[in-house]
């Protein structure tokens, strides 16, 4: 893989999900017109699917920033082109493309690009779903309190 710096001063997980609750609803609140929530032509999102899988791929322009929503399942990510930086829970590291991570169940993240990138998610799709909306419903939560229903609902460790 390409990651080339990794911070270990990573927050305490409660310290680091109260964090970036509060930047992200303070970013959503704002009157900012560069803050947007969703697919926009400053993160333009396709949408790919094959028997199984649902492939998300969104480019981001340099010094674009990007707060997750929380993955409720693990998923691989692959970074196509660019330079990110990457905060979650575990801390931040920086990735050169091309790279590709597995990602855990429960992962927010925050995420800066220090070049115009190209970032794929790669999730498990076993229904063939292809209406977004219900995709983004089934394989993400708003909140923390709502991933924890979901991992004690659907057993997940």
């Amino acid at each position: 893989m390409n990651k080339i710096t990794v911070q270990k001063q990573a927050l305490a997980t409660q310290e680091f999900r109260n964090k970036i609750i509060k930047i992200e609803n303070q970013l959503l609140s704002s009157k900012n017109p560069n803050v947007v929530k969703g697919n926009s032509s400053f993160f333009p999102l396709t949408h790919s699917f094959s028997e199984g899988i649902y492939v998300r791929e969104m480019s981001m322009l340099k010094g674009g920033v990007v707060i997750g929503k929380i993955h409720n399942r693990s998923q691989t990510w692959f970074l196509m082109k660019g330079k990110l930086k990457i905060a979650n829970e575990n801390g931040t590291i920086t990735y050169n493309a091309p790279t590709y991570v597995n990602g855990l169940a429960g992962a927010k993240r925050v995420i800066y690009a220090l070049e115009d990138s190209v970032f794929v998610n790669v999730h498990p799709n076993p229904s063939n779903e292809k209406n977004i909306e219900k995709l983004e419903k089934m394989l993400t939560c708003e909140t923390y309190e709502a991933f924890e229903e979901y991992k004690q609902k659907n057993k997940i460790i």
